[in-house]
């Protein structure tokens, strides 16, 4: 059995102080709301309360946290493959499609409240300056792992694209499907607020451990938010999106598994 890293002692019992801060709730809501909905009556009520302490939760670990960087690490640190996690394989035709080109033609769409909206190859974006971290990826599920990411700082994508004032939030649209219903596939989406995408640690990775990314980790592209849980970090990108507010993506709280109950702000 593969053994995963968990950092130095001290780093990791403060990431899990603040993990605990945030999943807590986030847990709460996940797997205890729906009760409290049906037994009780009280479900707005009580997903407003819990909501509220989200809020206070992400308030708070950006009190302890400011613009501090992750830990980061040595090359010997690096015991094993990043372990794949979630969709590993897209079975879209879209995807399939630009994975048969070696996504040639693939491009990172950049949207919304932006007064230059671009459309970027992944070339263009491997000959932007770029960046590389040795960091530890937690998951939600209780496991991490270090691995090097090299990419494009998405502080320099959204400085070319001139982010309009009004801007509070990066929503990042996939190309997997998370879901299949009735009513049509759902695509992974996720967002972070714009001091959190212009942290020098969030990249939009295209490389991993000095190689190509590979499918099974999000190619052609993923977002490192270092600071945030493993969820926080969507793959297979297509298009970034700057909004208000995303009171009208998907469920309203600003990602898939936020709309399904975990906490917006998922920071470590």
């Amino acid at each position: 059995m593969a053994k995963f890293e968990i950092g130095p002692k001290l780093q990791i019992s403060r990431r899990k102080f603040l993990t605990s801060a945030s999943l807590g709730v986030s847990g709460i809501m996940l797997s205890g709301c729906d009760a409290f909905d049906s037994q009780l009556g009280v479900g707005d009520g009580l997903r407003s309360f819990l909501e509220g302490a989200n809020g206070l939760t992400w308030r708070a670990q950006r009190l302890l946290a400011g613009d501090s960087l992750a830990p980061e690490f040595t090359e010997a640190d690096i015991r094993q493959p990043q372990r794949p996690n979630g969709v590993t394989a897209p079975d879209d035709d879209v995807y399939k499609g630009l994975l048969a080109n070696n996504f040639a033609d693939w491009r990172l769409e950049v949207s919304g409240l932006v007064e230059k909206p671009l459309s970027l190859t992944r070339e263009q974006l491997m000959n932007m300056p770029s960046r590389t971290q040795i960091t530890r990826h937690d998951c939600v599920e209780g496991w991490s792992c270090i691995a090097k990411w090299t990419g494009t700082p998405l502080s320099l994508v959204l400085d070319q694209a001139v982010v309009k004032p009004q801007a509070r939030y990066v929503m990042f649209h996939c190309l997997d499907t998370i879901d299949r219903s009735l009513s049509g596939d759902i695509k992974y989406y996720g967002s972070i607020d714009l001091f959190d995408a212009r942290h020098p640690q969030t990249i939009l990775a295209y490389g991993l451990n000095g190689k190509p990314l590979p499918v099974e980790n999000g190619a052609p592209l993923r977002v490192r938010v270092e600071r945030q849980i493993g969820y926080k970090m969507p793959k297979y990108l297509r298009k970034i999106e700057l909004v208000d507010g995303f009171a009208t993506i998907g469920g309203g709280r600003g990602g898939y598994w936020e709309d399904n109950g975990y906490d917006w702000y998922g920071g470590i």
